[in-house]
């Protein structure tokens, strides 16, 4: 099982890389990540190391990040937002929303537990 979600894992983060690298920009530039692994664990524990609950989590840090880059150039008033602001808003949130809504988050018993194959 672990062998398995481990090759899968590999499979999806590599297609991950590729979007960044050929779709969203066609070019690699470093650190084009910009702090999405940092969101992709926040929104685990947000969702309580639940699959659906988790994926529900990254949805909202998609749409954050989608509100952020789509809020740049706005202005109150007179007065414009600088847009590193505007560019923290999904950072800020993400923070915020598991400093105050996670409650206590149980990791799995498993995790940092090394595999020993059980021998009969």
């Amino acid at each position: 099982m672990r062998y398995a979600a481990v090759a899968i894992c590999g499979v999806l983060v590599g297609i991950g890389g590729v979007y960044l690298s050929v779709a969203q920009t066609a070019q690699f530039i470093p650190n084009m990540s910009a702090g999405k692994g940092y969101m992709a664990l926040a929104a685990l524990i947000f969702g309580k190391w639940r699959p659906f609950t988790a994926m529900g989590a990254c949805l909202l840090f998609g749409f954050l990040d989608a509100l952020a880059i789509r809020m740049q150039g706005v202005s109150i008033g007179d007065f414009p937002i600088p847009v590193q602001a505007i560019e923290a808003i999904p950072y800020v949130l993400t923070v915020f929303l598991l400093a105050g809504f996670i409650g206590k988050a149980v990791a799995p018993k498993a995790i940092g537990v090394p595999y020993t194959k059980e021998r009969e």
